[in-house]
Protein backbone atom coordinates (compact mmCIF):
# COMPACT_ATOMS: atom_id res chain seq x y z
CA UNK A 1 0.00 0.00 0.00
CA UNK A 2 1.46 3.35 -1.08
CA UNK A 3 1.12 6.43 1.11
CA UNK A 4 1.77 9.80 -0.56
CA UNK A 5 3.18 12.67 1.47
CA UNK A 6 0.94 15.76 1.67
CA UNK A 7 3.43 18.08 3.42
CA UNK A 8 3.26 19.81 6.80
CA UNK A 9 0.06 20.47 8.69
CA UNK A 10 -0.20 22.17 12.08
CA UNK A 11 -2.36 20.42 14.68
CA UNK A 12 -2.64 22.78 17.61
CA UNK A 13 0.93 23.99 18.05
CA UNK A 14 2.54 20.82 16.67
CA UNK A 15 3.85 20.28 13.13
CA UNK A 16 2.80 16.95 11.62
CA UNK A 17 3.50 15.35 8.26
CA UNK A 18 0.37 14.40 6.33
CA UNK A 19 -0.10 11.25 4.26
CA UNK A 20 -2.87 10.00 1.97
CA UNK A 21 -3.44 6.56 0.52
CA UNK A 22 -5.98 5.71 -2.15
CA UNK A 23 -8.93 4.09 -0.45
CA UNK A 24 -7.23 4.41 2.95
CA UNK A 25 -7.98 8.06 3.78
CA UNK A 26 -5.55 10.35 5.57
CA UNK A 27 -3.10 9.95 8.44
CA UNK A 28 -0.34 11.99 10.02
CA UNK A 29 3.03 11.39 11.68
CA UNK A 30 4.52 13.78 14.23
CA UNK A 31 8.31 14.22 14.09
CA UNK A 32 9.85 15.62 17.27
CA UNK A 33 12.50 18.32 17.49
CA UNK A 34 15.85 16.63 18.09
CA UNK A 35 14.78 13.55 16.10
CA UNK A 36 16.87 12.22 13.19
CA UNK A 37 14.90 12.20 9.93
CA UNK A 38 15.88 10.27 6.82
CA UNK A 39 13.78 9.70 3.70
CA UNK A 40 14.17 9.01 0.00
CA UNK A 41 11.71 9.70 -2.82
CA UNK A 42 10.41 6.72 -4.80
CA UNK A 43 8.75 6.45 -8.20
CA UNK A 44 7.07 9.56 -9.62
CA UNK A 45 5.51 12.58 -7.96
CA UNK A 46 1.73 12.51 -8.35
CA UNK A 47 -1.02 15.11 -8.17
CA UNK A 48 -2.81 14.95 -4.81
CA UNK A 49 -6.17 16.06 -6.22
CA UNK A 50 -8.42 18.55 -4.41
CA UNK A 51 -8.89 18.90 -0.64
CA UNK A 52 -12.30 20.35 0.15
CA UNK A 53 -14.33 20.40 3.39
CA UNK A 54 -12.07 17.89 5.10
CA UNK A 55 -12.16 15.39 2.23
CA UNK A 56 -9.71 14.70 -0.58
CA UNK A 57 -10.97 14.04 -4.10
CA UNK A 58 -8.26 12.12 -6.00
CA UNK A 59 -6.94 13.47 -9.28
CA UNK A 60 -9.03 11.75 -12.00
CA UNK A 61 -5.99 11.51 -14.28
CA UNK A 62 -3.53 10.40 -11.56
CA UNK A 63 -1.28 12.97 -13.23
CA UNK A 64 2.48 13.04 -12.73
CA UNK A 65 3.82 16.49 -11.77
CA UNK A 66 7.30 18.07 -11.75
CA UNK A 67 9.56 17.54 -8.75
CA UNK A 68 10.52 21.22 -8.49
CA UNK A 69 7.08 22.86 -8.23
CA UNK A 70 5.71 24.12 -4.93
CA UNK A 71 2.21 22.85 -5.70
CA UNK A 72 1.35 19.14 -5.63
CA UNK A 73 -1.53 19.61 -8.08
CA UNK A 74 -1.87 19.24 -11.81
CA UNK A 75 -3.26 22.30 -13.69
CA UNK A 76 -6.81 20.89 -13.79
CA UNK A 77 -7.00 20.14 -10.06
CA UNK A 78 -5.40 23.51 -9.26
CA UNK A 79 -8.07 25.30 -11.30
CA UNK A 80 -10.85 23.40 -9.53
CA UNK A 81 -9.29 24.15 -6.14
CA UNK A 82 -9.06 27.85 -6.99
CA UNK A 83 -12.74 27.95 -7.97
CA UNK A 84 -13.57 27.52 -4.26
CA UNK A 85 -10.81 29.78 -2.98
CA UNK A 86 -11.40 32.65 -0.57
CA UNK A 87 -7.97 34.02 -1.48
CA UNK A 88 -9.01 34.19 -5.14
CA UNK A 89 -12.33 35.87 -4.25
CA UNK A 90 -14.25 33.05 -5.94
CA UNK A 91 -16.32 32.17 -2.86
CA UNK A 92 -17.76 35.53 -1.79
CA UNK A 93 -20.97 33.90 -0.44
CA UNK A 94 -19.09 32.01 2.30
CA UNK A 95 -21.29 32.49 5.42
CA UNK A 96 -18.55 31.82 7.98
CA UNK A 97 -17.06 34.41 10.32
CA UNK A 98 -13.57 35.56 9.36
CA UNK A 99 -10.78 37.33 11.20
CA UNK A 100 -8.24 39.92 10.09
CA UNK A 101 -4.71 39.44 11.42
CA UNK A 102 -1.37 41.24 11.50
CA UNK A 103 1.60 38.86 11.06
CA UNK A 104 5.29 39.65 11.78
CA UNK A 105 8.13 37.67 10.16
CA UNK A 106 11.11 39.96 10.82
CA UNK A 107 12.00 43.65 11.28
CA UNK A 108 9.92 45.64 8.84
CA UNK A 109 8.49 42.40 7.44
CA UNK A 110 4.77 42.49 8.26
CA UNK A 111 1.63 41.50 6.38
CA UNK A 112 -2.12 41.76 6.81
CA UNK A 113 -4.39 38.83 5.99
CA UNK A 114 -7.68 37.08 6.74
CA UNK A 115 -8.58 33.57 7.88
CA UNK A 116 -11.74 31.69 8.82
CA UNK A 117 -12.38 32.09 12.54
CA UNK A 118 -12.96 28.34 12.95
CA UNK A 119 -9.32 27.71 11.95
CA UNK A 120 -7.94 29.68 14.88
CA UNK A 121 -4.20 30.51 14.49
CA UNK A 122 -3.52 27.68 12.00
CA UNK A 123 -3.03 30.11 9.11
CA UNK A 124 -0.38 32.02 11.07
CA UNK A 125 1.53 28.80 11.79
CA UNK A 126 1.26 27.73 8.14
CA UNK A 127 2.82 31.00 7.01
CA UNK A 128 5.63 30.93 9.57
CA UNK A 129 4.53 34.10 11.41
CA UNK A 130 6.87 34.58 14.38
CA UNK A 131 4.62 37.14 16.15
CA UNK A 132 1.06 38.19 15.37
CA UNK A 133 -2.22 39.62 16.65
CA UNK A 134 -5.85 39.74 15.61
CA UNK A 135 -7.29 43.02 14.32
CA UNK A 136 -10.99 42.27 13.90
CA UNK A 137 -13.70 39.74 13.05
CA UNK A 138 -16.83 39.71 10.92
CA UNK A 139 -18.36 38.59 7.59
CA UNK A 140 -16.02 37.60 4.77
CA UNK A 141 -16.45 40.69 2.59
CA UNK A 142 -16.10 43.05 5.58
CA UNK A 143 -12.80 41.42 6.54
CA UNK A 144 -11.66 41.54 2.91
CA UNK A 145 -12.42 45.29 2.71
CA UNK A 146 -10.59 45.83 6.01
CA UNK A 147 -7.58 43.91 4.72
CA UNK A 148 -7.40 46.14 1.64
CA UNK A 149 -7.85 49.30 3.74
CA UNK A 150 -5.03 48.38 6.10
CA UNK A 151 -2.67 47.24 3.37
CA UNK A 152 -3.00 50.58 1.60
CA UNK A 153 -2.91 52.77 4.70
CA UNK A 154 -0.08 50.97 6.52
CA UNK A 155 1.95 50.20 3.41
CA UNK A 156 2.18 46.49 4.14
CA UNK A 157 1.75 43.61 1.64
CA UNK A 158 -0.58 40.62 1.72
CA UNK A 159 2.26 38.27 0.75
CA UNK A 160 5.94 37.91 1.69
CA UNK A 161 8.35 35.61 -0.16
CA UNK A 162 9.55 32.57 1.76
CA UNK A 163 13.08 33.49 0.70
CA UNK A 164 12.85 36.62 2.84
CA UNK A 165 11.33 34.76 5.80
CA UNK A 166 14.08 32.12 5.79
CA UNK A 167 16.84 34.71 5.43
CA UNK A 168 16.01 36.39 8.76
CA UNK A 169 14.76 33.55 11.00
CA UNK A 170 18.07 32.94 12.73
CA UNK A 171 18.76 36.66 13.29
CA UNK A 172 15.58 38.01 14.88
CA UNK A 173 15.37 40.54 17.72
CA UNK A 174 14.03 39.38 21.09
CA UNK A 175 10.38 38.75 21.90
CA UNK A 176 9.84 42.20 23.54
CA UNK A 177 11.02 43.99 20.40
CA UNK A 178 8.89 41.78 18.19
CA UNK A 179 5.83 42.45 20.33
CA UNK A 180 6.53 46.18 20.34
CA UNK A 181 6.57 46.39 16.53
CA UNK A 182 3.34 44.40 16.26
CA UNK A 183 1.64 46.54 18.92
CA UNK A 184 2.70 49.77 17.23
CA UNK A 185 1.22 48.65 13.92
CA UNK A 186 -1.96 47.48 15.66
CA UNK A 187 -2.30 50.94 17.19
CA UNK A 188 -1.85 52.62 13.82
CA UNK A 189 -4.43 50.31 12.28
CA UNK A 190 -6.95 50.93 15.08
CA UNK A 191 -6.63 54.70 14.59
CA UNK A 192 -7.61 54.55 10.92
CA UNK A 193 -11.02 55.70 9.73
CA UNK A 194 -13.09 53.73 7.24
CA UNK A 195 -13.38 50.34 8.93
CA UNK A 196 -16.61 48.54 7.84
CA UNK A 197 -19.39 48.88 10.44
CA UNK A 198 -20.05 45.13 10.35
CA UNK A 199 -16.49 44.37 11.52
CA UNK A 200 -15.91 43.90 15.24
CA UNK A 201 -12.55 45.35 16.24
CA UNK A 202 -10.26 43.29 18.48
CA UNK A 203 -7.70 44.49 21.00
CA UNK A 204 -3.98 43.85 20.65
CA UNK A 205 -2.91 40.52 22.15
CA UNK A 206 0.45 39.56 20.66
CA UNK A 207 1.22 35.84 20.30
CA UNK A 208 4.80 34.68 19.75
CA UNK A 209 5.67 31.44 17.95
CA UNK A 210 9.44 31.31 18.52
CA UNK A 211 9.21 28.43 21.01
CA UNK A 212 6.60 26.61 18.92
CA UNK A 213 8.96 26.82 15.93
CA UNK A 214 11.85 25.47 18.01
CA UNK A 215 13.96 28.62 17.69
CA UNK A 216 15.23 28.22 21.25
CA UNK A 217 17.09 25.11 20.02
CA UNK A 218 19.06 27.03 17.40
CA UNK A 219 21.61 28.59 19.77
CA UNK A 220 25.12 27.70 18.59
CA UNK A 221 23.89 25.92 15.44
CA UNK A 222 24.73 26.98 11.87
CA UNK A 223 22.29 29.56 10.53
CA UNK A 224 19.94 28.25 7.82
CA UNK A 225 21.97 28.62 4.62
CA UNK A 226 20.63 25.98 2.18
CA UNK A 227 17.15 24.95 1.08
CA UNK A 228 16.13 21.84 -0.84
CA UNK A 229 15.56 22.96 -4.44
CA UNK A 230 13.93 19.82 -5.81
CA UNK A 231 12.94 16.29 -4.85
CA UNK A 232 13.78 13.57 -7.33
CA UNK A 233 13.40 9.82 -7.46
CA UNK A 234 16.00 7.94 -5.40
CA UNK A 235 17.36 11.19 -3.89
CA UNK A 236 17.56 11.38 -0.09
CA UNK A 237 17.35 13.90 2.75
CA UNK A 238 19.07 13.04 6.02
CA UNK A 239 19.49 15.21 9.13
CA UNK A 240 18.42 16.07 12.66
CA UNK A 241 15.26 18.15 13.00
CA UNK A 242 15.62 21.24 15.20
CA UNK A 243 12.58 23.29 14.19
CA UNK A 244 9.69 23.94 11.84
CA UNK A 245 8.12 27.18 10.61
CA UNK A 246 5.36 27.39 8.06
CA UNK A 247 6.06 24.62 5.50
CA UNK A 248 9.78 24.49 6.39
CA UNK A 249 11.64 21.85 8.37
CA UNK A 250 14.92 23.15 9.86
CA UNK A 251 17.82 20.71 10.26
CA UNK A 252 20.73 21.16 12.65
CA UNK A 253 23.31 21.48 9.82
CA UNK A 254 21.58 24.58 8.37
CA UNK A 255 19.53 22.75 5.72
CA UNK A 256 15.89 23.79 5.25
CA UNK A 257 13.38 21.36 3.72
CA UNK A 258 10.33 23.02 2.16
CA UNK A 259 7.75 20.27 2.64
CA UNK A 260 5.68 21.57 -0.25
CA UNK A 261 8.32 19.81 -2.37
CA UNK A 262 7.68 16.52 -0.53
CA UNK A 263 3.94 16.58 -1.25
CA UNK A 264 2.94 14.05 -3.90
CA UNK A 265 5.93 11.74 -3.36
CA UNK A 266 6.09 8.28 -1.85
CA UNK A 267 8.80 8.61 0.80
CA UNK A 268 10.74 5.59 2.05
CA UNK A 269 13.57 4.92 4.50
CA UNK A 270 16.94 5.14 2.69
CA UNK A 271 19.69 2.57 3.01
CA UNK A 272 22.23 2.60 5.80
CA UNK A 273 24.85 5.31 5.39
CA UNK A 274 22.63 7.50 3.20
CA UNK A 275 23.40 11.21 3.07
CA UNK A 276 21.50 14.17 1.68
CA UNK A 277 21.68 13.93 -2.12
CA UNK A 278 18.88 16.21 -3.31
CA UNK A 279 19.71 19.44 -5.19
CA UNK A 280 19.94 22.45 -2.85
CA UNK A 281 19.92 26.22 -3.32
CA UNK A 282 21.68 28.82 -1.19
CA UNK A 283 19.54 30.99 1.08
CA UNK A 284 20.60 34.59 0.40
CA UNK A 285 21.51 37.03 3.14
CA UNK A 286 18.55 39.04 4.42
CA UNK A 287 19.60 42.19 2.55
CA UNK A 288 19.82 40.27 -0.74
CA UNK A 289 16.56 38.32 -0.43
CA UNK A 290 14.08 39.17 -3.21
CA UNK A 291 10.83 41.03 -2.57
CA UNK A 292 8.55 38.78 -4.67
CA UNK A 293 5.29 37.35 -3.45
CA UNK A 294 5.18 33.96 -1.72
CA UNK A 295 6.83 31.36 -3.89
CA UNK A 296 8.99 28.28 -3.63
CA UNK A 297 12.19 30.24 -3.02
Amino acid sequence: MTWWCTGIRWKGSTPVIGWCGQGRGERVSAPAYGQRLAFVARGERHCLGVWRAGKRTPCPASAAIPGRGGSAQCPECARLDRSFSVAADTNAADPRTYRVYLAWFGPGMVKVGITAEERGPARLLEQGAVSWTWLGRGPLMATRRTEELLRAALGVPDRIAYTRKRAVRAHLPGAPERAREVAELHGRAAALAGWPESLERMGCEVTDHATVFGMDLWQGLPAPDRVVAEMAADRAVVGRLVGAAGPDLHFEDGLVVDTRLLAGWELATPGEGAVTSVPVAQIPAAAAAPMEQDGLF
